[in-house]
């Protein structure tokens, strides 16, 4: 009996740990058939092995630590050199006010600063390389693509086109909120964003990053500025009722025209840059003379003209008010002068500004050129332009956000193939960027970048379309660095 009992004791032990030994589960995932390749099913079966002692050892670490699922997922999600990138949290100071303070050292030795949850602290113009295993590591606020909490939903697919590998460099010197930022004109590493206390900042994202000048002048709020066609001058629109040219090698101001009201948006003409045209809380659209100053046209509208943008053949202006209408005005490259040709009204009761309008010269969706406008209440909308009819607008479709509280700006995407949808990347409220699909009937956010602490209000990309900036109301750019496709 006795013989028995010790049997049954070493057997119940026996099929205790064949239930827990890896060898077992690897057995029963790769079974073995009579057409089988003998080595094939070893191979698999050692891999199958490896990988289930480790998920086991892995999991019991993670829970030890008190750890739950999302923060697993994370890390058996990490790059192949996360140990290598990866850095220890420092524990928090005083003067940190609570906050996790995570040091990344980046490839150039210079150090970027996380304040976990929201902030972001850096010395400006220094890269900040690619920092996925970083922020992976930190809270998931600072992640760059959407990630989940332990409450939250499985995520769905983000679209290859528009993921992104990390920050390529942040600009934090700017204590006001930034309002408005761009691309020089077909350069991919000059950049230039005007801010709320009436600075403009050029600077170049370039290795290594770095502020080119600092033009100050205006006494409010930086509306709207644009580059010359040779990237030599720059305009700039404020509130203090003044435009400014300003040359941005000596980071001189050349020029100033003084109007009657403020100044909400301005652009270069693309072909005769010439002439400057600009928008006013007047209800007028200027034609003024680049090199003198001089005004040389105007018309009136309905209401401020909050942003505009030309066609490339600089023959028609796409400008929208502050009660969310678009026109259409058509202009002489040769004499500047000014006339209406369409009204868009919008369709809503509730009226509200016209945040952005921007020109394309080709969509998949319209197969010819689009415009794309966005106002304060968070309505993105999308126009075929007949430029036969004079730039008459087509509603192509539509998508309605959350109201706004800032006058938060939004720009198409690249165009990667003629298969894909349409995409648009605006900024929000809630400290994200957003990517929406057009095309999609439903669940059109394709992706999101979390990084700021603070509402994003503009974006833009590059001319390589490889970087994209985005700035917040506390004053931050960042610049993200897009991932290469095949």
């Amino acid at each position: 009996m006795a013989d028995e009992t010790i049997e049954k004791g070493s057997s119940s032990e026996e099929d205790k740990n064949k239930a827990v030994d890896p060898t077992f589960f690897s057995c029963l995932l790769q079974p073995s058939t009579a057409d089988s390749d003998p080595q094939y099913i070893g191979i698999r079966r050692l891999l199958l092995y490896r990988k289930a002692e480790s998920g086991v050892h892995c999991r019991k670490d993670w829970r030890c630590n008190g750890k739950g699922y999302v923060a697993y997922r994370n890390y058996i999600r990490r790059p192949r050199n996360w140990e290598s990138l990866h850095t220890p949290s420092h524990s928090s100071t005083p003067g940190q006010r609570g906050n996790l303070l995570v040091d990344a050292s980046v490839g150039d030795g210079s150090k970027l600063l996380l304040h976990s949850p929201f902030c972001l602290r850096w010395t400006a113009g220094l890269p900040a390389g690619d920092l996925r295993s970083g922020y992976q590591a930190s809270s998931h606020r600072t992640s760059f693509s959407s990630n989940a909490s332990d409450n939250d939903p499985p995520l769905r697919k983000v679209e290859p086109a528009y993921s992104f590998v990390g920050m390529h460099c942040i600009f934090d010197q700017c204590k006001a909120s930034v309002t408005v930022l761009k691309f020089g004109n077909k350069r991919s590493d000059l950049l230039a964003y005007g801010a709320a206390d009436g600075t403009l900042t050029v600077c170049t994202v370039s290795q290594p990053p770095s502020i080119i000048k600092e033009l100050r002048g205006h006494s409010k709020d930086v509306t709207d500025f644009d580059f010359s066609s040779n990237n030599q001058y720059i305009a700039s629109s404020s509130m203090d009722k003044s435009i400014r040219v300003w040359e941005i090698s000596k980071g001189l101001c050349l020029r100033v025209i003084y109007g009657i009201s403020s100044q909400l948006s301005i652009r270069f003409h693309p072909v005769n840059n010439n002439f400057l045209s600009a928008g006013n809380a007047n209800r007028e659209i200027t034609v003024f003379n680049f090199s003198t100053g001089r005004v040389i046209n105007k018309t009136v509208f309905d209401d401020e003209i909050t942003a505009m943008d030309h066609d490339h053949t600089g023959q028609l202006i796409f400008c929208g008010d502050a009660q969310g209408c678009i026109y259409t005005v058509n202009m002489n490259s040769h004499t500047g002068s000014l006339s209406r040709s369409h009204r868009n009204r919008s369709s809503n009761n509730r009226k509200s500004p016209v945040t952005t309008v921007q020109y394309r010269s080709f969509s998949l969706l319209a197969r010819g050129p689009v415009l794309l406008t966005c106002t304060q209440d968070g309505n993105l909308s999308f126009f075929g332009v007949a430029l036969e009819i004079q730039g008459y607008l087509t509603p192509r479709c539509s998508l309605k956000l959350t109201p706004r509280v800032h006058s938060i700006r939004a720009s198409f995407c690249p165009l990667l193939s003629l298969e894909k949808g349409e995409y648009i990347v605006a900024g929000s409220e809630d400290s994200n960027v957003y990517f929406y699909d057009l095309t999609r009937p439903r669940h059109t956010c394709v992706n999101k970048l979390q990084g700021h602490g603070s509402p994003v209000i503009g974006v833009a990309w590059n001319h390589g379309e490889n970087l994209l900036a985005s700035s917040d109301s506390d004053g931050t750019v960042i610049v993200w660095k897009r991932a290469k496709t095949s």
